[in-house]
């Protein structure tokens, strides 16, 4: 359930647009650290991004080979006509970080049995970014309690403004 956003048309708004979210991962995930992360894209999925189109929903970092792959992030051609015939959406993307990140995520992978998803898709000084996120999956328990809190302040709210 990523929720996209529009191209920003004004300077100030384009500086801290952001393009996809991934509002599920905070409710599967519990997050305990966030980084961030450039991304290695071509230029017709930059335009693809800007626009609106990207989907993370179900996406999630790898470590292979001492770097960081995003695997599943769905980017649609920006103009099916003019997009390689051999363009696959749903391709790996190279993550750009330090090695000093990496050597860290590595680590903390290891030895704690976490994982990487992304948060969101967003500009940053006109560059694509991907904020990643080191999360612990949550319980079937856990899930059931955040629910119920959200409820409760719902409910709360309700009788609040009558």
């Amino acid at each position: 359930m990523a929720k996209t956003y529009a191209y920003a048309k004004n300077k100030q708004a384009r500086a801290q647009s952001i393009f996809a979210e991934n509002r599920r991962a905070k409710f599967d995930y519990e997050i305990l650290e966030t980084f961030e992360a450039g991304i290695e894209l071509k230029g017709f999925e930059v335009k693809a991004i800007k626009s609106g189109r990207a989907n993370i929903a179900g996406t999630f970092a790898i470590l292979r080979g001492g770097e960081v792959w995003l695997v599943n992030v769905d980017i649609p051609p920006y103009q099916v006509l003019n997009t390689p015939k051999e363009y696959d959406p749903t391709r790996t993307r190279k993550l750009l970080l330090n090695k000093k990140e990496i050597k860290y995520l590595t680590e903390k992978i290891r030895s704690e049995n976490l994982t990487i998803v992304p948060l969101k898709l967003y500009n940053k000084n006109n560059l694509v970014k991907v904020m990643l996120g080191l999360a612990r999956g949550k319980k079937k328990s856990d899930k059931r309690e955040a629910i119920k809190k959200r409820e409760t302040k719902r409910e709360i709210g309700r009788t609040l403004k009558r």
